[in-house]
């Protein structure tokens, strides 16, 4: 006769209506199976950071030793230093970043109010043609995009790197902006267009702001798109235009660890910060409309 599992037991259940339920033993057994996998996400997430932090304060750190054998803050003296290439490439990316977003605005607000309010017969097409460039593989795409800006004139330019940023860009900037133009209420402008405001004003005094919390997310995930995006920066820039990331990876085949360790985390910060600022702005009936 098949016996009943107890309630202590852990059982995976499983049916077409509810999917898969994970059933933990209760009591001090269950407790602790909870603790360790908690444990164990925590190791999985916080490890790499906790390694990156250590290199970061280490000023002497060799095998076989596991922790460092002198820690100091020499490397951030160095890398904060008016004069260093980390700080001169800090500004180059914040600057790249900064003209990114202005350039994929330029773009993505016009069209993202002309998709979302606007009756287009092909307006399926355009939305996945801003998706195309996340089709490809970006070794190949940036190798071309090289071979053709170096004819123009444009590889080791600041406005070759902004163009390519920007092709990246655009996914993000048109997709959220079409999201955000799509939850203003159609009848706020109604109303103004009646009390005889011009399609102008009805814009930057109506739809604008309703659609501007979408339009500043977008703006920060471009941000931080441009600000991390190395693959395009190495084909298009290199060697004239030497941005963090770059100054990252260089240091990382030099096996100065501890130089990209801070540039990573001083990458991480502008990540973190932002992401804050987006979960605030990012409505879920906003997210719910992205490819409407």
């Amino acid at each position: 006769m098949m016996q009943t599992a107890s309630h202590e037991d852990s059982v995976i259940e499983g049916s077409a209506g509810k999917g898969f339920q994970l059933r933990f033993p209760a009591g001090i057994a269950g407790v602790a199976i909870q603790a360790l996998l908690i444990l164990l996400l925590a190791v999985a997430i916080f490890g790499p950071l906790l390694n990156l932090l250590l290199w970061a304060v280490a000023e002497v750190w060799y095998f076989p030793h596991k922790l460092p054998v002198t820690y100091g803050t020499k490397y951030w003296e160095q890398v904060f230093s008016p004069t260093s290439d980390a700080f001169s490439s800090l500004m180059t990316s914040v600057i790249i970043a900064l003209t990114t977003v202005f350039v994929c605005l330029l773009v993505s607000v016009p069209a993202g109010y002309a998709l979302a309010r606007r009756s287009m017969p092909v307006r399926a097409l355009v939305m996945l043609l801003f998706l195309m460039p996340q089709a490809f593989p970006n070794l190949a795409v940036y190798m071309n995009i090289a071979r053709l800006f170096y004819e123009l004139g444009l590889n080791g330019t600041i406005a070759g790197v902004v163009l390519v940023h920007a092709v990246h860009g655009l996914v993000f900037s048109v997709w959220i902006t079409v999201a955000a133009f799509s939850g203003v209420d159609e009848d706020l402008e109604k109303a103004a267009r009646n009390l005889g405001a011009s399609p102008l004003r009805t814009f930057f005094t109506i739809t604008l702001p309703q659609a501007l919390p979408g339009i500043l997310a977008a703006s920060i995930f471009v941000f931080l798109e441009s600000l991390d995006e190395f693959t395009g920066t190495f084909f298009v820039g290199a060697p004239d235009v030497i941005t963090l990331p770059m100054l990252l990876y260089n240091a990382s085949m030099e096996g100065n660890y501890q130089i990209a360790s801070i540039t990573a985390l001083i990458l991480l910060v502008p990540s973190i910060l932002f992401m804050l600022v987006v979960e605030k702005f990012m409505r879920p009936e906003m997210l719910a409309r992205i490819g409407k």
